[in-house]
C-alpha cells in the first residue's frame, strides 16, 4: 500500500479537477439478477473515491500592477469541497478515463460532481 500512495504522489491535478478511482462496478442487481458486462458503463451517473484533488478555482486579488515581473505574488485559489476520501458521485459524460502504473482513474472537473458522500473521521 505505501508504494501504491508514493506512486500517486507524482501525480500533480491542476485547477479544478479530481482524480477518481472508480468504484467497484455491480454485477448484481438487488433481486438476485447477474448484469452483462458493460451495463454500468451506460448509466449517466457513476461514482468513484477521490484519490487526489486540484488546489481549486483560481482567482486573481486585483492587486498585481505588473504579475509578470519576478517576485509576484503567490497564485489564489478557491478551496475544492470535496477532499480525499470522499466518495464523489459524478456525470459520467464528464469523466476522462486514464491508466496509471496498470490502475485505472478518472479526471472530472469539479462541477460534474453531483454529491460526495464522506465518512467521518
Amino acid at each position: 500500500m505505501n508504494a501504491y500512495v508514493s506512486s500517486l504522489d507524482k501525480i500533480i491535478v491542476i485547477g479544478d479537477r479530481l482524480l477518481l478511482k472508480p468504484r467497484a462496478e455491480q454485477t448484481q442487481t438487488s433481486s438476485g439478477l447477474f448484469l452483462p458486462p458493460g451495463v454500468s458503463e451506460k448509466e449517466k451517473i457513476h461514482s468513484g473515491y477521490v484519490m487526489k484533488a486540484g488546489p481549486g478555482y483560481p482567482v486573481g486579488t486585483g492587486l498585481e500592477d505588473e504579475p509578470w515581473k519576478p517576485g509576484g505574488s503567490e497564485a489564489k485559489y478557491i478551496p475544492l469541497q470535496t477532499e480525499v476520501g470522499d466518495l464523489a458521485i459524478y456525470l459520467q459524460q464528464y469523466g476522462n478515463e486514464i491508466e496509471f502504473e496498470n490502475e485505472k482513474y478518472i479526471i472530472v472537473p469539479h462541477n460534474a460532481v453531483l454529491m460526495v458522500i464522506r465518512e467521518e473521521h
